[in-house]
């Protein structure tokens, strides 16, 4: 019976690490702008391209990993016998170490603004933003410290 436990505490573990929100499908770019358009470009001004957002993984402090290997450990050390018993420990600890960073950094997760720029010059850039900038593809925006705002 311990066995069976076991087993399912550690399938859930690895079920949890593992399931990751589908990524969001990005919305196709608008063409670039017209010669005119960007002629009639204030001086430090763009043109939204695209605004999309993207979901990004937080990064693992360690104590995922710790508390997933103790888990592992715990949980690998009731299944077995003998020398199965010790392989059963070791392993469970690393999958319990693994599955509790990828835990740890879903649990992390952010989400980020990425808006494609085109400048008066007709080059492009990418701005990274941490919240919604509620620009539209199309929009005219000059940046100041970091933040857009419409013109």
């Amino acid at each position: 019976m311990k066995q069976i436990i076991a087993a399912a505490a550690l399938a859930a573990v690895f079920a949890t690490a593992q399931a990751q929100p589908a990524p969001q499908q990005a919305q196709p770019a608008a063409s670039m702008p017209t010669s005119k358009q960007l002629a009639r470009l204030c001086e430090g001004c763009a043109w939204v391209q695209d605004v999309h957002s993207e979901t990004r993984k937080g990064k693992g402090s360690g104590l995922g990993v710790i508390g997933g290997a103790v888990l592992g450990g715990l949980l690998g050390n009731q299944v077995g016998g003998g020398t199965g018993k010790k392989v059963a420990t070791v392993g469970g600890a690393v999958a319990g170490g693994y599955a509790g960073n990828e835990v740890e950094k879903n649990m992390k997760k952010q989400t980020v603004w990425v808006v494609q720029l085109v400048n008066k010059d007709g080059s492009t850039r990418r701005m990274e933003l941490g919240a919604d900038p509620r620009l539209k593809a199309g929009d005219t925006v000059r940046e100041k410290d970091g933040q857009l705002t419409r013109q």
